[in-house]
């Protein structure tokens, strides 16, 4: 191979987009405890899919309803979707100031808090008890309020959560309307309508959730802690693993709300599902 062939090759190669590497994507991965967090997602969404068959079709669908929920919220499934969505969106971040941070003794001790924190919330006991803890807090203007207040903001974490929240109300009323649920036509203007008029409400439900969640995991967790998290968070590498989760979810729970609104549909209009 000729110096000036080698060359080229390294030109081209450098103009290539850099890729999470496979090893340093999973190691990130792990140091989130995002199998933890899948899991617990899953148990969510098995528990959601009990609320709405009570809510659209109470005492109908029996096992099969049971089955095709769990079938939707397949676990190697979630994992598969939320890895390919988090290696496409991290394309050329580099991942290791991020594991330095969620692999240290403070950014550990927050991932497992959330973790711990998120599994505790499976207890509508613990839900009820989060949300009166918070106001306790807003009644008392406790100060780790504001702290709270910082880390949502670095991490768009209320913005994101109202998108994702209407982006899949939106596909779940796609999976009806396709599943041919309504005897009569709707259209995508109609759909966009209906959802965006729930925005006032999601994003309200959507901040009393979020702040009692926080303020529930992160209760133990020292200031310093929390401001170090802050500040790992508003670095570029920290906003782009925000980003990537965002639309790694996003991609996941469209996906899951339109198979649910599909099933839904399905025993709505007596099919069997």
């Amino acid at each position: 191979m000729t110096r000036f062939v080698a060359a080229c090759l390294t030109l081209i190669c450098l103009a290539l987009p850099v890729r999470a590497e496979p090893d340093r994507l999973d190691a990130l991965i792990e140091a989130l405890a995002m199998d933890d967090i899948l899991e617990i997602m899953r148990q969510e969404g098995i528990d959601y899919g009990e609320d709405l068959r009570e809510e659209m079709f109470p005492g109908r669908g029996g096992a099969a309803w049971t089955a095709t929920v769990a079938r939707i919220y397949d676990g190697a499934r979630i994992r598969a979707v939320m890895r390919a969505g988090l290696a496409q969106e991290l394309e050329g971040t580099d991942l290791d100031p991020l594991i330095a941070f969620f692999t240290s003794e403070t950014g550990a001790r927050a991932i497992a808090l959330e973790v711990r924190a998120r599994r505790a919330l499976l207890d509508d006991a613990v839900v009820e008890a989060s949300r009166d803890a918070l106001a306790a807090m807003r009644t008392r203007d406790d100060p780790r309020l504001a702290l709270l207040t910082r880390f949502v903001r670095a991490n768009d974490l209320l913005d994101f959560n109202v998108v994702g929240a209407l982006n899949a109300n939106y596909a779940f009323y796609v999976g009806l309307v396709d599943g041919g649920a309504f005897p009569f036509e709707i259209t995508e203007e109609q759909m966009l309508s209906d959802v965006w008029s729930q925005e006032a409400d999601v994003r309200l439900e959507t901040e009393q959730w979020l702040y009692s969640y926080l303020a529930m995991a992160y209760d133990p967790l020292p200031d310093a802690d929390l401001e170090a998290y802050i500040a790992i968070s508003e670095t570029p590498e920290g906003k782009a693993l925000n980003r990537a989760l965002f639309e790694a979810f996003d991609v996941l729970f469209r996906g899951i709300s339109r198979e649910l609104g599909l099933a839904a549909a399905r025993l709505i209009s007596g099919e069997d599902i």
